[in-house]
């Protein structure tokens, strides 16, 4: 009955309804939307007035998408306890479009996000660029070579990893610009699977420096010129009453490059 009033009020159907089941309308999308970024303000209104005299303490929960978490959080996490000795920090793995979902509805209060984001109600800081290299087995052609540049990329095909990986459509753009074609009978669901792959000679990728590992069987080769690059950020709410907090945080992680 308050949902039918709120239509009323509203002038406009929210859900479509028979005796059977009811559907969101178009409409109703875009209002719940709406609902729930007013909720959220109204949360993070509460959360000024609760930690108003010391936003450098309490909870804080930091996501991070999977090819950087398991390299990049180790290198942070004691940089980040040393100086923000009074956070609780709380960490949190999973693919881009998840953490960005998370982070708008208040589950999470900041993530690193590799770039370009589009979302006008999350502001950023770069914290890192992290270069691409050729990675291949040891026992490859190109495995001896000193580096190679985009265009030795031309007809070759690349191990990839599976849609909703952000580092998957930075490798696909390499391949577009450079005419190779991805390996259409192999999605890996993780970085340490492309390893894996490659280091059994089962074809050739692109690995992010941060993933680079010794003695694991793959030779990595710099690109001469213009590398590929993934831009990586620390990203949160603009309507947080934390931005200190999170552009501290985000100083202290661009400090460890």
């Amino acid at each position: 009955m308050q949902i039918k009033k709120l239509e009323q009020e509203l002038g406009a159907q929210i859900f479509e309804r028979n005796n059977k089941r009811v559907l969101t309308s178009k409409i109703g999308i875009q209002i719940i939307m709406r609902a729930q970024m007013i909720l959220q303000q109204a949360s993070d209104l509460k959360q000024f007035a609760k930690n108003a005299d010391d936003i450098y303490s309490g909870e804080l929960r930091l996501g991070a998408f999977p090819t950087l978490a398991p390299y990049y959080l180790p290198k942070i996490v004691p940089k980040i306890a040393e100086g923000l000795a009074s956070i609780d920090l709380l960490l949190i793995e999973e693919k881009t479009d998840i953490l960005i979902d998370r982070l708008q509805n208040g589950a999470l209060d900041c993530a690193l996000i590799a770039l370009p984001l589009e979302a006008e109600n999350l502001d950023y800081q770069i914290v890192l660029k992290d270069e691409f290299y050729l990675a291949v087995s040891q026992n490859h052609k190109l495995a001896s070579f000193p580096n190679v540049v985009q265009s030795d990329l031309e007809g070759r095909q690349l191990l990839l990893l599976e849609e909703g990986h952000c580092m998957r459509q930075n490798a696909l753009d390499v391949c577009h610009i450079n005419g190779a074609q991805e390996e259409r009978g192999f999605r890996a669901t993780s970085l340490e699977t492309l390893r894996q792959m490659v280091r059994i000679g089962n074809g050739i990728t692109l690995m992010p420096s941060l993933a680079k590992q010794k003695n694991d069987g793959l030779a990595y080769i710099k690109f001469k010129t213009n590398p590929p690059v993934r831009t990586i950020a620390l990203a949160w709410r603009k309507t947080t009453n934390r931005q200190a907090l999170f552009e501290k945080l985000a100083t202290i992680c661009h400090n460890i490059n």
